[in-house]
């Protein structure tokens, strides 16, 4: 059971086996991996709050374990990883199938998709073109380190490629995972209120981007976006934020060329030493 959300009793998220990364064979890119069959529970009865701590510490510590191997993988190939966290309905997948859409003639994308259930999410990430995997976490809330260990194995990423992770729609849970990841970030629609960044700080602490999505529909909302920002600089300082609308296109730019910086950066010093 993950203590830090109450959620997934009986999921196999975190475990004793090791995943080694290797690509001895060919995999079925459309294949889902399912976690997280068990009942959601908000808290575990009987147990004490010391316990309940070390266990929450025991789960995170594990999970570091696993989140260290994947970043040492993605060093290893030259995989420039983002973890795109939100609540449902930011507009993740949108914003994600355009900037593959957008960029993918000048880079190989692929992408891990996490949702409680279905495929729908990693199959309009296939329809662009991109190689993409799905992750089925069932009552589960987050994606963790050995869930996207095990979906690199099957969906093997090219090296020096950008690999998105489309985390589960949660504001919460995700913010304690460490997946491997270069940077998180945090998509924010303007439909959700300008003070989500102080109601759920976490996440918007652990984000090194923010992306303020659907500012088309500015114009229709009581939306205050200095206020917005403010509130998510009082949690994260240093945190960057972006304007945009995947709808329009408004914004993006600035969005690809944070993409392309942030992997230049990533890059130096890398024995391939990409440049396309």
């Amino acid at each position: 059971m993950c203590t830090v959300c109450g959620c997934g009793e009986g999921e196999t998220t975190i475990d004793d086996h090791q995943h080694h990364h290797h690509h001895s064979h060919e995999h079925n890119h459309e294949h889902t991996h399912d976690y997280g069959q068990g009942p959601a529970h908000a808290h575990a009865p009987g147990m004490s709050q010391a316990r309940m701590v070390q266990i929450e510490q025991d789960i995170l510590g594990k999970n570091n374990q696993y989140a260290a191997a994947n970043r040492q993988y993605f060093s290893e190939h030259g995989i420039h990883v983002l973890n795109l966290v939100s609540s449902p309905g930011s507009g993740k997948t949108s914003l994600l199938s355009r900037t593959i859409e957008d960029m993918q003639a000048e880079f190989s994308v692929a992408v891990i998709e996490g949702d409680q259930q279905t495929a729908n999410d990693a199959e309009r990430i296939r329809s662009t073109g991109a190689k993409a995997i799905q992750i089925n976490t069932g009552k589960g809330c987050h994606l963790d380190g050995h869930m996207v260990g095990h979906a690199v194995e099957s969906l093997q990423p090219e090296d020096s490629s950008l690999l998105f992770i489309e985390n589960v729609g949660n504001l919460v849970c995700p913010a304690a995972f460490d997946l491997g990841e270069a940077h998180k970030v945090a998509i924010l629609s303007v439909t959700e209120g300008e003070d989500k960044p102080i109601k759920y700080p976490d996440m918007f602490h652990a984000a090194d981007l923010m992306l303020l999505n659907k500012i088309d529909l500015l114009p229709y909302l009581d939306f205050d976006v200095a206020q917005c920002i403010a509130y998510a600089q009082q949690v994260n300082p240093r945190i960057r934020v972006l304007e945009l609308s995947a709808k329009t296109g408004e914004g993006m730019d600035a969005w690809y060329q944070w993409l392309v910086s942030t992997r230049q950066t990533a890059l130096i010093g890398h024995p391939s030493k990409i440049a396309k």
